[in-house]
């Protein structure tokens, strides 16, 4: 099988497993060794600001310079909500954003996308130098040596090419839905029943 990376994997309706439930995830990384990705559409009770606040609590040196202002153009992201990543080392961020050098620990996803694990990214959310683009997850979702074709071969995943617009511009609970759009098919339509007497 081809590389998935840079594709989205829709979960089908037959997915027998609530937490990756009408999930869509962002593949960041898929060669022999397994697959690594990042949930788009399932968010945790906490939203950037908080997130940033609970971080300054943890640390002497937080010196960010974004006023939580919901006024502010910039800080208005802060207001996002943060999202689950998937089931592995939920304590552990990742940005997945709009492509911009200068961060600490950085990978180039595609020409438009890259993911960065640094602190230093966080701590320029909500000032000037943020990225364009951005969404926040902790934890990733991760498939060993083979398993998510086997997964794929089963009927529980659906595959397109990632669309930027459904990562930054449309709302959580609607980037399910637009994924399977992008299919041609409603998913909603079909059975979770499917293949069972």
């Amino acid at each position: 099988m081809e590389s998935l990376e840079n594709q989205f994997l829709i979960a089908m309706p037959s997915l027998d497993d609530s937490y990756f439930n009408k999930t869509v995830t962002y593949i960041c990384e898929h060669n022999e060794e397994g697959a690594m990705g990042l949930i788009i559409n399932l968010p945790v009770n906490i939203n950037l600001s908080e997130l940033l606040k609970q971080i300054e609590a943890t640390e002497e040196d937080f010196t960010s310079s974004a006023s939580l202002d919901e006024e502010n153009d910039l800080t208005l992201g802060l207001q996002q909500r943060v999202l689950s990543g998937g089931p592995i080392s939920q304590q552990r961020g990742f940005v997945l954003h709009s492509k911009q050098k200068g961060w600490s620990s950085s990978l180039a996803l595609s020409d438009k996308l890259m993911i960065t694990t640094s602190k230093d990214i966080l701590l320029a959310l909500g000032t000037k130098e943020q990225p364009e683009n951005y969404i926040v997850t902790l934890g990733y979702a991760g498939w060993g040596p083979g398993q998510l074709e086997e997964e794929i071969k089963a009927n529980s995943w659906l595959t397109t090419p990632a669309d930027i617009d459904i990562l930054f511009n449309t709302p959580v609970e609607e980037r399910w839905k637009k994924a399977t759009e992008k299919l041609g098919i409603d998913l909603a339509h079909l059975s979770s029943d499917v293949g069972h007497a």
